[in-house]
Formats: structure tokens, sequence, C-alpha cells
């Protein structure tokens, strides 16, 4: 028999998205970390990985989900219990290979413990961007095209591990996603003077890295998201088809349509 599902929650509306949709799921979180689950939430830390690892298997868990967005969080290597002191190096070594080199570390390691690793799109019904969306106002020409300029530039990069979106206008690479995230390169595209934007508004583009493991960290929108876009001057975004999740989805269509922007996702 399937034994039970654990929701590793940091923050953001996923989580809870999660949940609903897995009622029977066991809630954890991580002191340091705001989540905003609601009910019994189990709190561990990530110095304490020996604990985390008995309290699920306690629990009978045997698959488990990372859900929300966390930073690299302070570690205090001094309240290492010997399970952490032992996978220190290993995190370490895959922290220099970037986010998806390090993502890739934490899955196996949860792996070798004996748990499944699932995807949030496994688990949630119609949460990606379906092939074909397209809402609000219509692109023009220099739109398919900033766009497409947009998914080369990401695609070159893919390989280097950097991010997940790109804004361009007029053909111009105005800004792409780092480290810092979606808020921080639509905040520095909203302070780029008009004169760099050759005439047009522009459009930003989410996509997933090729060969990103889409268990974990797969790209997000939500309706925060299309308000950035709108304050950061742009005409809408591009999102991929079947590998980038809407979070709130009647509420992001409606911020799309309310600001006059298009949302569209096809296979990019």
């Amino acid at each position: 028999m399937t034994g039970r599902l654990a929701i590793l929650a940091c923050s953001g509306g996923l989580p809870v998205r999660i949940a609903e949709a897995q009622p029977d799921a066991l809630k954890m979180g991580f002191q340091g970390v705001p989540n905003e689950l609601r009910g019994d939430v189990n709190m561990h830390r990530f110095e304490k990985m020996g604990a985390v690892f008995d309290g699920l298997k306690a629990q009978g868990v045997d698959r488990v989900v990372f859900a929300g967005s966390l930073s690299r969080p302070p570690l205090n290597p001094a309240d290492f219990d010997p399970v952490m002191l032992g996978l220190a190096p290993r995190l370490m070594v895959a922290m220099q290979g970037g986010d998806d080199a390090l993502l890739r570390e934490v899955i196996a390691i949860f792996e070798e413990q004996g748990f499944a690793v699932m995807g949030a799109h496994e688990l949630v019904p119609g949460l990606t961007a379906e092939e074909g969306l397209c809402v609000g106002a219509e692109m023009s020409e220099t739109d398919l095209m900033d766009a497409g300029r947009a998914w080369d530039i990401l695609m070159a990069l893919s390989p280097l591990d950097v991010g997940q979106g790109c804004v361009v206008a007029g053909g111009q690479c105005l800004g792409i996603e780092t480290v810092q995230g979606t808020d921080a390169l639509l905040g520095f595209v909203a302070a780029t003077p008009e004169a760099l934007r050759r005439g047009v508004r522009g459009v930003y583009v989410k996509a997933a890295k090729r060969g990103q493991d889409l268990r974990v960290d797969m790209p997000v929108i939500g309706p925060k998201t299309i308000e950035a876009v709108a304050d950061a001057g742009l005409a809408g975004l591009v999102v991929e088809a079947g590998r980038v999740m809407i979070l709130e989805r009647e509420k992001t269509v409606q911020a799309v349509e309310k600001a006059g922007l298009f949302l569209s996702s096809r296979v990019l």
C-alpha cells in the first residue's frame, strides 16, 4: 500500500494549493522560513536533517513534494546533527554549480533515504499552463518577435543554470532573471529608461531550463507576477506550455485582462 505524502513547505501559495488538493498529506515547515499553511504543521530545522528523515518515516511518509520559494537559508554548522554533518560536503559542492545542481543533490539525498520525490504538477490537476492558452490583448508581430528573441536568450543560457525569465523590447534584452528572482528582474526593467526600449513595450518570457528537474523549482506565475509585468510597462508575457505553473489561475487571468496585457502559453 502506498504510504503518506509530505508537503515540505516554504513561502508562497503553492504549498497551500497542494494541501487543498491533498488533504491527507503531512505538512512540514522549517524554522526561519515563512509558510502560509493552516492547521498542524510539523516544524524542523535544516541543521537537523536526521530528525527530518526520522520524523517523516515515523509518520509513514514515502513520498515528498517540495513546494514554495526558498532562498538559500543561513545554516549554523555548530548545530548540525550527525546526518547533516555527513551531507554538508555534498551540498557545499553542489552549491557551486547553481540552483539546479543543488536541487538535484537534494532530490538524490531524499531518494537515498527511501522517499519518492513528486512534482507539484503531478499532485494538483490543471496546475500548469496548457498549450494554446491565450488571455487578454492580442500579441503584435513585434511582440511575437520579442518573445522569440527572449526564448533564444533563455535557451542559450540554459546550460549555465542562470534563470527562467527574460525581458526583450524591440529586440533588445532588458533583463534576465538571476538568483534574485522575478520581482527583482521586473523591478529592474521598470527602472529602465524609455530610450532603451526602442519605442515598444516589450515582452516577459518564462520557461524552464533545458534538462531541469521539474519536480522542484518548476517556474511559477501568479497575480503578483502580472502586477509586476504591468508595473514594468510591458505588453504581456509568454510562458512555456506544460512547464510553467499558474497559481490562482482565475485571479491571474482577471489581472491580465484588467491591466490590458496578454498572457500566452506555447510549446517553446
